[in-house]
């Protein structure tokens, strides 16, 4: 009766790891600047992005209100000092950032391309499983956002034709 009973606890921590593991997904294929864009957003629900031209996907893009190099280190500072997000990939002018979710371990995409010639950071988070996420990328871009604008480096810029 104790070895089945250790035998079904075990199975079910084990079933909860796999399960919890596979949350985190493969990388999309689709990450990064092509043609000075980032990616479009699929068709679901779980995508924002200010280089989207539908309003269902669209955020802002950030203006910059302040040196270039002020901004994007402060935004590394940020993005470092939140525990649930890894820089995964660094260029001088762009940044990818794996965000896990704290109890499902989901794993969603956020980048942000510094676009200086134009004076903006575009952004886009994106969702790597489901078709919904109760607006946690929206949030996700909204928080960064909120965080350099309180300390007056980007304003929000004006939508792109």
């Amino acid at each position: 009766m104790l070895t089945s009973r250790v035998f079904t606890r075990s199975t079910f921590i084990l079933t909860c790891g796999l399960v919890l593991t596979a949350c985190t997904g493969a990388r999309p294929n689709n990450i990064g600047v092509v043609n000075s864009k980032l990616a479009p957003c699929p068709d679901s629900a779980n995508c924002v992005s200010s280089d989207s031209l539908d309003e269902r996907h669209y955020v802002p893009a950030f203006k910059l209100e302040a040196n270039s190099e002020v901004v994007w280190a402060e935004i590394k500072l940020y993005l470092e000092s939140k525990s649930n997000m890894v820089i995964v990939r660094e260029l001088k002018d762009y940044l990818y950032v794996e965000s896990t979710s704290t109890f499902m371990r989901f794993v969603d995409d956020f980048e942000l391309h510094l676009r200086e010639q134009n004076g903006i950071i575009a952004v886009r988070s994106a969702s790597r499983y489901g078709k919904s996420d109760f607006g946690v990328n929206k949030e996700r871009v909204d928080d960064l956002y909120l965080y350099l604008s309180d300390k007056g480096l980007v304003s929000e810029a004006p939508k792109a034709n």
